[in-house]
Order: C-alpha cells, then structure tokens, then sequence
C-alpha cells in the first residue's frame, strides 16, 4: 500500500469512535458529526506522510475542531421545505439517557466558542496552555470562556428536574 496506507487504517479504526463521540458533542446532530468526522479524516490522511511519525490523533483532533468551528463562521444556507420535520420522541427516564440528554441541551446552550472550549478541556482533557495553543488565542481567555461555560452549565443542572420526580404520583 502507498503512502503507509495500513497505518493509516489502523489509526482510523482506533480513532473513530472518539472522535465521532467529540463531533457529536461539539455539533449536537450525529449526521453532521459523521460528516465532520469524515471531513477531517479526509484531510489527517492528505497529511499522513508528514504526521504519522509524530502525534496523529491530536492532528486529527485540531483538525475536527477547526472544521466545526469554520462551519460556525460560514453557515450552511438551507432552503425552507414544505414539511415540517417531525418533533424527537421523548425517550424513556433512565438515569443515563436523562444526563445525556441534559449535557446536549447544556453544551448546546453555549456559543461555539465557550462549546469548543469545553469539549477540548474536559472531554479531551486537555490543559489550558494546549486548548489555547491549539485555538490560537489566549491564556486568559480559555480561562475566561471555560469558566462562564462552566458557570452557564451550573445554572442548567439548577434547572434540572429528575423524570422519575415528575412521573411519580
């Protein structure tokens, strides 16, 4: 194979997964994370000769943030329908669904920036110097936009009511 082609594949089989679970939290919809996962994929691989040798997945990873955070900037322009999609069915009121979905409606209350910021800092788990390196703005402003995220989301949890508590009689 050319290029270190199997590397590659490799790499995208162990990848995948996480960096789909990233997308998913960064654009709230599992088709476009799909998408941007594909899209940045596309784009490690044009430059897999050059990074495979050094640290692959946080390539990838900078990458989908930039991708996500370049869609913010230029939004796709949709032509209304006809039809009205259909509202999501709410789902049964186990504990793990419950906080998955509070985390979605948490991270989608956010700005793209205070969202990328998270999701770079806690979900990857990254520093702070490394968010800001890797976002090419400040210290203090990754400190800045991940604290009033942070303190957003608090006030979310407040809001917070169990379905279980509101289910029984």
């Amino acid at each position: 194979m050319a290029r270190g082609d199997s590397e590659f594949t490799e790499f995208v089989r162990a990848s995948s997964p996480r960096l789909l679970h990233a997308a998913y939290l960064l654009s709230g919809d599992r088709h476009q994370a799909g998408d941007d996962v594909q899209t940045a994929l596309v784009r490690t691989y044009t430059s897999w000769p050059r990074i495979r040798k050094q640290d692959p997945f946080a390539y990838a990873r900078k990458v989908l943030a930039n991708h996500v955070i370049d869609r913010w900037r230029r939004p796709y322009r949709e032509d209304a329908s006809e039809d009205v999609p259909e509202r999501p069915v709410e789902r049964d009121c186990t504990d793990g669904v419950a906080d998955q979905e509070w985390l979605l409606r948490a991270l989608a209350m956010l700005s793209p920036r205070e969202r990328t910021i998270v999701v770079l800092r806690h979900f990857w788990d990254l520093s702070e110097a490394d968010v800001a390196a890797e976002l090419k703005v400040s210290l203090g402003t990754v400190k800045s936009t991940n604290s009033r995220a942070l303190a957003k989301m608090r006030v979310s949890v407040a809001d917070r009511r169990p379905c279980a508590a509101g289910q029984a009689s």
